[in-house]
């Protein structure tokens, strides 16, 4: 393991025990809270660019344009501290085809990922509406199913990544907006490929009146250094998901949605990115434990 993992892991899981972290553990005020973001069932079209030009793409990249059913889930585990906050999330999405034309048939994914987070973050500066301050985020993400390379063999997706900048949480309008120094270990494939990459995310939500919001979220990673070489590694990606939540009852809501992913991988010569339009009803709620 790189010495970035090991300190990260101290950052993430020792550093809020230690004695000079303790004023984040006082007798102020704390809150235990177990968040359902959101669990939804998806009516959507898929459609991806430039999808004859390059075979050096991974996973979702290769779908086709497709009319698809999938489904998402959103939670987390909120620890709220005086002086720091400690998120511990899970993030799931599927989304599979079938369709038959002149007696072939193909299938594709457009969605496939589990993403299993730890997030500590400081409060160094309080705003008005939320804080601003230093954070440490470490993450594993997988697949449900594994992707056949170019190779002929079927791989899953395995990486270990790393996160450490500067984080403004819980603000008026932007509920994350951060930016960050990532290290990845992808287990993906035989041997281990360490790389770094500079990355910039947000969380952002807008009322436009009672029982109807904007969402949005969405990151842009820059890779810069790689251990090794895989033509289908990314030098770029990013995404950005966007919804019109309209509630119906409770926590259930309604909301058309449009998903955007674009990145170039180092053995392509043009992007691709895939668009994803459609349909969702959506449940989300809350217990407080304290």
């Amino acid at each position: 393991m790189s010495k970035f993992y090991k300190a990260l892991l101290v950052s993430a899981f020792v550093w809020p025990l230690l004695p000079g972290a303790a004023r984040a553990f006082d007798d102020g005020a704390s809150s235990l809270t177990a968040n359902l973001k959101r669990i939804a069932v998806q009516y959507n079209q898929n459609s991806v660019s430039n999808r004859g030009e390059d075979a050096e793409y991974p996973g979702t990249f290769t779908s086709d344009e497709q009319e698809l059913v999938s489904f998402v889930f959103d939670g987390n585990l909120e620890y709220n501290m005086q002086k720091a906050v400690w998120l511990n999330s899970l993030f799931m999405e599927y989304g599979k085809s079938k369709s038959t034309e002149n007696g072939t048939t193909t299938k594709s994914e457009t969605a496939d990922k589990i993403l299993l987070t730890t997030d500590y973050t400081l409060k160094m500066w309080e705003l008005n509406q939320g804080f601003v301050g230093p954070f440490a985020n470490l993450g594993y993400q997988t697949e449900f199913t594994t992707f056949e390379d170019e190779d002929g063999k079927k791989y899953r997706t395995k990486i270990l990544r790393g996160k450490t900048g500067l984080k403004l949480y819980e603000g008026e309008f932007f509920k994350e907006l951060y930016i960050a120094a990532v290290e990845e270990a992808d287990f993906t494939y035989s041997g281990t490929n360490m790389k770094t990459a500079g990355e910039l995310g947000y969380q952002f939500e807008y009322g436009l009146r009672e029982g109807v919001k904007f969402v949005s979220n969405g990151y842009l990673r820059k890779f810069f250094v790689y251990d090794k070489y895989r033509n289908t590694d990314f030098k770029y990606e990013a995404e950005t998901n966007n919804r019109l939540d309209v509630a119906i009852i409770g926590g259930l809501s309604f909301a058309p949605f449009i998903n955007y992913k674009i990145a170039k991988t180092r053995g392509a010569s043009k992007y691709r990115s895939n668009k994803i339009i459609g349909l969702s009803l959506g449940y989300e709620t809350d217990y407080k434990f304290w």
